[in-house]
């Protein structure tokens, strides 16, 4: 005798499959670590600092 599956539980662990797949592809195209972040950060708050060490008084 076959084994008796639930078909809601089927469609929705599918579903969860689905979207964690396509999270983990967009992690990898769009994602950035903690040390990008914060690397761009720092060079985004020296560059503002830069310019307001030109401005005129």
């Amino acid at each position: 005798m076959a084994e008796i599956v639930n078909l809601n539980q089927f469609r929705k662990q599918k579903s969860r499959d689905a979207k964690r797949q396509e999270a983990d592809e967009n992690a990898t195209k769009f994602g950035r670590s903690k040390t990008q972040k914060t690397l761009e950060k720092s060079k985004q708050d020296k560059a503002k600092r830069d310019l307001d060490g030109h401005e005129r008084e």
